[in-house]
């Protein structure tokens, strides 16, 4: 079983594992996981694609990027979460510890991953990072379908942009409604700086999964057909 590692400043570690909702309840914690959530996201996306590239050097951009997805998708992230036993070390309100077996829920789970991964770069590094989340990666990528089409949203819709402007799609959270043990996220999706999509769910990434959604449906919208004149 994989372990956590070892972190030289064990504040950044518990601040990483506390959750919004804990320090709620107890405000003498001060600080919750969500920027270093944030951050972790920005290494996890950096550090799943230079291990892909280097794994993989005949593999196309689309199936790179379509395997990217599947290293850091929110159900991925909750495995790893899950073989590290990080649910039993998250801090929680009693109200998100209840709600949907808070411990065990995929969304807290990977988003608390994600925060370790920020804290750990923090803490010692983007080669102590690479060097923790490597065999994490090893023991998934070549099980990932190679042959079939990706169905993932956020892929697909990163493969219209790339291939029709140029660019990648930013996902932004723009709003946040609900109590915090059961928040809803929206999310929006945009190419150089136009707005293409909305999403709401109860998770980030499951947001952002669906502004990608409704993003595919406007950009796939047949054009119209000009008028013709008699």
């Amino acid at each position: 079983m994989s372990k956590l590692p070892k972190f030289r400043d064990e504040k950044l570690l518990r601040r990483a594992l506390t959750h919004s909702s804990y320090v709620e309840e107890h405000p003498e914690a001060r600080e919750n996981n969500e920027r270093l959530e944030f951050l972790g996201d920005a290494v996890l996306n950096f550090l799943s694609g230079e291990f892909l590239y280097n794994r993989y050097p005949n593999m196309s951009e689309g199936e790179l990027t379509r395997r990217r997805s599947s290293l850091v998708e929110e159900k991925q992230l909750a495995k790893f979460a899950t073989d590290l036993e990080i649910g039993k070390l998250m801090r929680l309100g009693i109200g998100a510890a209840r709600k949907d077996k808070g411990r065990h829920n995929p969304s807290l789970l990977s988003d608390a991953f994600e925060a370790i991964i920020g804290a750990y770069f923090l803490d010692s590094g983007i080669d102590a990072v690479r060097t923790f989340v490597e065999p994490l990666f090893i023991s998934v990528a070549d099980s990932i379908p190679s042959s079939k089409p990706s169905a993932d949203p956020k892929s697909l819709f990163q493969q219209w942009a790339q291939a029709h402007t140029g660019t990648t799609p930013q996902y932004l959270i723009v709003a946040q409604s609900g109590p915090e043990h059961a928040r809803k996220f929206t999310a929006e999706v945009r190419v150089a700086g136009k707005s293409y999509g909305r999403g709401t769910e109860r998770s980030k990434q499951a947001a952002e999964k669906l502004a990608a959604e409704a993003a595919l449906k406007k950009v796939r919208q047949p054009t119209d057909r000009p008028t013709l004149r008699p």
